[in-house]
């Protein structure tokens, strides 16, 4: 096989990373797969209209001319589209989380296993320059090995992302420290080559949610001219609405292997939007600025060249979606299929991301109580 003909189910939305294969001479683009007439339009618009679609995705798993499938479809359909897909022998790009439960991605993992399909995870963070920067300031030791870890991820338009459509509901996603923490937590676990095994957790719903009706939209709401939470976008339900009950400010606290603690602080209305990670290391601390591009090092007396200086690097932008990380990890893809080269994140990144994340979930909701993640079981 030297060019992998791909369906997308998911048409829009992170289905977008699919003009990246379409402009691929290793790929062909030949179906996609959507729940919404409209979706498949747009699809069709950038694919070409010699594109099978279909509203159903399972009709989409049934032909022999997808040898393998993109899954950007909400997270509460990954678990099923990602087994129905492996079963039926295609391999698999799922977009992050793996699922919304430690047991769906147990059960992707072993239908992988039981499968001809290769899976892999679409954490696209691990391509972005910044974070690779970071992994290879800390691969080469400059800091020592790793003894604490700060996260705080500032989420500026986090209504807008997350309250105005699916992701505002338990049933839906689960937590956000799973939704949206997935990332960070997985960028713990890569850049220090650990992962949680326990939680301690706290949060609450201190901004979003309130009385409104359920099926109220922005464009027929009577205070559209006064609601500072409005939206004009295409994602209109109402963000005060009475269904929503996923936590909006929520701080976690992590024991991972080697002993390593880390703290993640994830808050959903704050003015800005960026993500600010520290390492702390024997030897110094690591720390990022995503507005400016920066990454600084500050070293401590060793007795050896690392005590010399403190160094910033300046990390360089990068062309394409997802701060360059789109065209990278569909590349990454490709070479997974077609060249059997392993990708950046395996399926057990994927599904320890997401056990930390429920189980963050689990500890929120039960006062803080410590939580053990699970050991997989396959």
């Amino acid at each position: 096989m030297n060019k992998l003909r791909i369906g997308v189910i998911g048409a829009c939305g992170r289905g977008l990373l699919a003009n990246n294969w379409r402009d691929n001479n290793r790929a062909q683009v030949v179906a996609g797969a959507d729940i919404y007439p409209d979706k498949i339009e747009n699809f069709k618009s950038r694919m070409g209209d010699s594109v099978f679609t279909t509203l159903d995705p399972f009709k989409l798993l049934e032909r022999a001319d997808v040898d393998a499938v993109a899954i950007c479809s909400p997270d509460y359909t990954h678990e099923k589209y990602a087994i129905a897909a492996l079963q039926a022998g295609k391999h698999v790009y799922l977009e992050k989380p793996m699922a919304i439960t430690i047991e769906g991605c147990d059960r992707i993992i072993r239908a992988e296993k039981e499968s001809n399909g290769k899976l892999m995870i679409g954490f696209n963070m691990r391509c972005m320059n910044m974070f690779r920067a970071m992994k290879e300031i800390v691969d080469s030791g400059t800091i020592g090995e790793i003894k604490s870890v700060w996260v705080r991820h500032f989420v500026g338009l986090g209504g807008y992302f997350y309250y105005h459509d699916w992701h505002g509901t338990r049933e839906n996603c689960t937590s956000l420290l799973l939704q949206k923490g997935s990332h960070d937590i997985d960028m713990i676990h890569w850049i220090t080559g650990a992962y949680t095994r326990r939680v301690s957790a706290f949060g609450d719903l201190d901004f979003y949610g309130g009385d409104h009706p359920n099926d109220l939209f922005c464009p027929e709401c009577d205070e559209k001219s006064t609601c500072k939470e409005y939206s004009p976008s295409v994602l209109t339900q109402c963000a005060l609405r009475k269904e929503i009950d996923i936590e909006d400010n929520q701080v976690m606290i992590m024991r991972l292997d080697r002993g390593i603690k880390a703290a993640y602080l994830q808050c959903h209305f704050t003015p800005d939007y960026h993500r600010n990670y520290v390492f702390i290391g024997t030897e110094g601390r690591m720390e990022n600025s995503e507005p400016e591009m920066k990454v600084w090092v500050k070293t401590r007396r060793t007795d050896d060249w690392r005590e010399l200086s403190d160094r910033t690097y300046s990390v360089k932008e990068a062309a394409g979606t997802h701060g360059g990380a789109d065209p990278v990890i569909t590349e990454q893809f490709l070479d997974f299929v077609l060249d059997g080269k392993p990708p950046v994140a395996s399926p057990i990144d994927g599904r320890m991301s997401v056990a930390a994340g429920c189980c963050g979930a689990e500890s929120m909701r039960n006062g803080g109580k410590p939580v053990d993640v699970p050991e997989l079981k396959i």
